[in-house]
């Protein structure tokens, strides 16, 4: 396994329940600005092994990239934990997670 591939388990292992990134932005985080679809393989190859919560993670429009079944479970799985999802679509502004920011604690 690459650095690069080690650093976007991190990142996707990172996100909090009921939060979001996207491809792009775990991609960049990771130190590849254009490595989107190297986090798309990753996800499909290692979730299960490194127990990814591959369901937090989807595309730069807040849409949810699966079809079918599963977007079905990615949905119920977003929903389960608290991210509303209309039609195939988060609001970023509102669940997108920046690991750079530091909520206030006060």
């Amino acid at each position: 396994m690459t650095p690069y591939t080690k650093k976007i388990i991190e990142v996707i292992k990172d996100i909090p329940a009921g939060m979001v990134m996207t491809y792009g932005q775990i991609a960049a985080v990771a130190g590849n600005p254009r490595g989107a679809r190297q986090v798309s393989r990753a996800l499909h190859s290692m979730s299960k092994k490194h127990h990814l919560p591959w369901h937090r993670v989807i595309n730069s429009q807040g849409k949810i990239s699966l079809k079918g079944d599963g977007f079905e479970e990615q949905k119920k799985l977003l929903e389960l934990e608290g991210v509303r999802v209309e039609k195939d679509k988060v609001d970023l502004k509102k669940y997108q997670y920046d690991p750079f920011v530091i909520d206030d604690l006060f």
